[in-house]
């Protein structure tokens, strides 16, 4: 089997993976993705025992136990170009020996949560309210850049909204689904319906300060969309892209997250923190409780 060049599996002097500064053996099975590197210690928080605290640029990781589970937490920082990276090398981290930079024969999959902050696309989703996110819609480029193609129902999913927005040109959105096996455990206390990844959080999210929109009347277009009866809940920054490279790299992956936006009733929540932690707490009980 070819080796992985150096300038394409890039390793530290510890041997740990280049952005995340992590060694394959202080990676858990399954890993939870944050986007505020202050957000990992008030996951770990709740461990516990804490193994290992890791810092490379924004990239913090703690690895450690809830009860007799095994969990890593890690901070991505914001957007789809964050996850690629994340996403690649958490895959890295179990799929490729690092001694002989090959591929194992045998493949690892791992469980990746993200537990993440984003604005609500329906009116009957309240502020400090949980989504769990049955697919990822993206308006980010990351997956034109990977080979992996969409299954029948994505791709009709995929027309039918680009038939209903109109949207061409600058913009060719994609859609993948999330991990079905983890998303029925979270069905109690959380909203279900389809993530929107956005590149950016003005424009591309429909905000308005002194730019004008390339592409006005977006929002509503997005709150109206259905898919038999598949709708649009929310939208953030990241879910897309984890979406889509979890399915090209063969992991389960579902994205949480709380609702501090409503952008249909332009409200914003009072307590942005305790929601974050309210979320936090009831996604640990539910991966701690099913050994996810």
């Amino acid at each position: 089997m070819n080796k992985i060049p150096e300038s394409e599996l890039i390793l530290d002097k510890r041997g740990a993976i280049y952005h995340l500064g992590v060694r394959p053996d202080e990676l858990a099975d399954t890993v939870i993705v944050v986007g505020d590197p202050d957000r990992v210690p008030i996951v770990s928080k709740y461990f516990d025992t804490i193994e290992h605290r890791l810092q490379h640029r924004e990239f913090i990781t703690h690895t450690g136990h809830l009860g007799t589970k095994r969990i890593t937490v890690t901070s991505a920082g914001i957007g789809p170009d964050n996850i690629d990276i994340v996403m690649n090398e958490l895959d890295a981290l179990v799929n490729i020996d690092f001694t002989n930079r090959t591929i194992k024969p045998q493949l690892r999959s791992l469980s990746i949560f993200r537990f993440g902050t984003c604005g609500s696309l329906q009116a009957h989703i309240p502020v400090d309210s949980f989504v769990a996110g049955s697919h990822g819609l993206g308006f980010d480029n990351v997956m034109h850049y990977y080979n992996e193609q969409c299954t029948k129902e994505e791709t009709q999913m995929i027309d039918a909204f680009i038939a209903h927005t109109g949207l061409k040109g600058n913009v060719t959105p994609y859609i993948f689904t999330g991990s079905n096996e983890l998303l029925q455990h979270f069905s109690k206390g959380f909203y279900q319906g389809i993530t929107v990844g956005c590149p950016g959080f003005y424009g591309p999210q429909g905000r308005v300060l002194r730019l004008g929109l390339a592409y006005p009347g977006l929002i509503e277009k997005l709150t109206d969309f259905r898919f038999e009866n598949t709708f649009i809940s929310n939208f953030e920054m990241e879910t897309s892209a984890i979406y889509g490279l979890g399915r090209a790299l063969r992991h389960r992956c579902l994205s949480l997250n709380v609702i501090v936006a409503n952008r249909v009733l332009k409200q914003f929540s009072k307590d942005g923190a305790a929601a974050v932690e309210n979320l936090i707490k009831a996604s640990l009980e539910i991966i701690a409780a099913h050994n996810l």
